[in-house]
């Protein structure tokens, strides 16, 4: 059983910059896709970011040129780097896994097989 374990969250100031990492049980290198998706008090899990092997990383409209997602297949560990920073972006930040090839690709929920406990980010104005 794969396990992906987050860290990273924490409290920071409107502006601010955060770096969350997800360390994986086994080696990411063997995943179609990993990415990080958030959920905030009241609203529907949303994907933040993706990133293949094969073909690099996308993002959701709303983090594009602020958020950077990178891996680092010799540490099992996927990275998102979070910069400018708004209140907006509070929430529970999830890391997940894609262990099966997706036709429709890896921007839904459904298309990761594993899934991280979560880290709480919070962004104050």
């Amino acid at each position: 059983q794969v396990q992906l374990v987050e860290s990273g969250g924490g409290l920071v100031q409107d502006g601010g910059s955060l770096r969350l990492s997800c360390a994986a049980s086994s080696g990411t290198f063997s995943f179609y896709a990993m990415g990080w998706f958030r959920q905030a008090p009241g609203k529907e899990r949303e994907r933040v970011a993706t990133i293949r092997w094969s073909s690099g990383p996308t993002y959701t409209d709303s983090v594009k040129g602020r958020f950077t997602i990178s891996g680092d297949n010799a540490k099992n560990t996927v990275y998102l780097q979070m910069n400018s920073l708004k209140p907006e972006d509070t929430a529970v930040y999830y890391c997940a896994a894609a262990a099966t090839f997706q036709r429709r690709g890896y921007s839904e929920i459904r298309a990761y097989d594993y899934w991280g406990q979560g880290t709480q980010v919070t962004v104050s104005s």
